[in-house]
């Protein structure tokens, strides 16, 4: 498995990959997302070019959903994830669009790093690989990028549990129900998040991001 060069300067890499690396190799079920795509999310986006992140939870558990970035899945995939579904729905309400498939890499090409907690997952086993190590991985992708002020999106209790990792005072950070079907109506629809995101790195002078159409981003 090819690492990712830009963020190869962090211990867990050598402290800690290695070990996770043999219990996949060990693994006899089927392991989601495929291996050359596991550092998709880390590959999209160098440390520099971050501007967004969004912290998911781990990969879609179903083969041919998830491709290494968190929420986002293949072009061709119908119907849309339910958790894909209800952020498309706030994306509606807030501009009046949304993305005309479930593919969200052009997001990670405007600076969105897309990161899971877990960077792999039994094929419909959803949560198995939480306690692989993975999460050791995010904390010092957080930590690292709280060099300078960046937006946070942190949906739901588990990616707020990471917020501890994230340094500094001039950070956009945003936290709110996560939008799966069982939350989503508990404080994530209404939240505005990429607006607000928007309206911030307007603030700050940076370009806002093009959340809704391909071919302009």
């Amino acid at each position: 498995m090819s690492l990712p060069e830009r963020w190869g300067h962090l211990p867990f890499f050598t402290e800690d990959f290695p070990r996770i690396a043999t219990a996949l190799a060990e693994e006899t079920r089927q392991i989601l997302p495929p291996e050359p795509q596991r550092f998709a999310a880390l590959d999209a986006c160098a440390p520099g070019d971050v501007r967004v992140v969004i912290l998911g939870q781990d990969p879609y558990p179903t083969p041919g959903h998830a491709h290494g970035l968190s929420f986002s899945v293949e072009p061709e995939v119908r119907p849309l994830p339910r958790s894909l579904t209800n952020i498309y729905k706030e994306l509606q309400e807030e501009f009046g669009a949304v993305p005309p498939n479930g593919d969200l890499r052009f997001w990670a090409r405007q600076g969105v790093l897309l990161l899971n907690t877990a960077l792999s997952v039994p094929a419909g086993n959803a949560g198995a690989h939480a306690k692989l190590g993975w999460s050791k991985l995010t904390a010092q992708v957080l930590e690292a990028l709280s060099d300078q002020p960046r937006a946070f999106i942190l949906w739901g209790g588990h990616a707020q549990k990471f917020a501890p990792h994230i340094h500094g005072d001039d950070h956009l950070i945003l936290t709110s129900a996560h939008p799966s079907p069982l939350s989503a109506r508990r404080g994530f629809f209404g939240s505005r998040p990429f607006s607000r995101v928007n309206d911030w790195l307007k603030a700050r002078g940076e370009t806002p991001i093009n959340w809704t159409t391909p071919g302009a981003a």
